[in-house]
């Protein structure tokens, strides 16, 4: 990851440098141990800032919807399926965003990590696929194949599919047996287990809309959920409008999601949103053969109409 940062410093100083865009995007480290933040940088004196590491999940396309002036902006593989989604849906003209990207090894689950340290955490560092953990007991070690996040478990686009520059040499992609035995196991159970399963994954929402504002995906003027004529969702803490508002803004991301983990990563309650969203994205590659943002050229499939597609649900 050292070498990353070394090269994104590079390419940031440079761009700036030589005015090509009015500021870069990326991350910095944060005050605390195991925290990293984004940071947007104007001056090639502050390319010092930026740092690549395992922590930096957060997805950073979040940052580059309707942007004034040039933007660069530093990208993995599932920032830059976002940013393919914001140029096809005109969040972005490609013109005016130049894309850093950065093959990922996969990201850090820190709260698992925090899990099998005792005390606090007063230092963090990486030596290749070692995480080294100091608290005032001493220094840890751990493999980060451990505690990888679940969506960079099943991720098979770690490479970013578009870029203006590249920090390192792409990585070898993932090939899974089965990249849905999440949802299929999901799928095979009765309704009846299906029912408890979304009741207890819900149970402690506080409708705080983490989620939705992390999510890159959820960028509409006036969300549902904020509607007052007519009004779609009701404003209590009455399990059904918890439920409405979690099912709607899945189906809102059909076809759109990437799995980014954006939406996981800020739950507050260590909800898994992501069990909304799997389950649409395995339909979108079965039913329509798409995976949402790698082809800049085409709009997701609930998007567009084909006389070909599926309609057998049509009586």
């Amino acid at each position: 990851m050292d070498t990353y940062t070394k090269k994104i410093r590079e390419i940031a100083k440079d761009l700036l440098a030589s005015q090509k865009v009015d500021r870069v995007i990326g991350f910095e480290m944060g005050t605390i141990p195991m925290a990293a933040r984004p940071v947007s940088i104007e001056s090639e004196n502050d390319a010092e800032k930026l740092v690549f590491n395992s922590l930096c999940a957060m997805n950073l396309a979040n940052y580059i919807r309707k942007p004034k002036g040039t933007i660069a902006v530093i990208a993995k593989g599932c920032d830059s399926r976002n940013m393919v989604n914001h140029v096809v849906e005109h969040q972005v003209d490609r013109e005016n965003l130049v894309i850093i990207g950065v093959p990922c090894h996969g990201m850090v689950d820190k709260s698992q990590l925090a899990l099998e340290v005792e005390g606090e955490i007063t230092a963090y560092d990486e030596e290749g696929q070692t995480l080294k953990i100091t608290t005032a007991q001493g220094e840890l070690t751990f493999e980060k194949q451990d505690f990888l996040k679940d969506n960079c478990r099943l991720c098979q686009h770690r490479n970013p599919v578009i870029h203006d520059y590249m920090a390192g040499d792409p990585v070898t992609e993932q090939e899974l047996e089965d990249p849905f035995a999440d949802v299929n196991e999901i799928e095979a159970m009765s309704q009846e287990a299906k029912s408890t399963l979304f009741e207890d994954l819900t149970k402690n929402c506080i409708r705080c809309y983490a989620c939705r504002n992390a999510c890159p995906l959820c960028f509409c003027p006036t969300c549902f959920v904020d509607e007052s004529s007519p009004q779609w969702v009701g404003k209590s803490q009455n399990k059904t409008d918890v439920d409405t508002f979690h099912f709607l803004r899945a189906f809102h991301c059909a076809g759109r999601c990437t799995d980014c983990g954006a939406c996981v990563e800020a739950c507050p309650m260590d909800i898994d949103v992501r069990k909304f969203t799997r389950k649409l994205i395995k339909d979108s590659y079965e039913m329509f053969g798409w995976e949402a943002g790698l082809d800049i050229s085409k709009r997701p499939p609930l998007d567009t109409f084909n006389p070909a597609d599926p309609d057998d649900f049509i009586m």
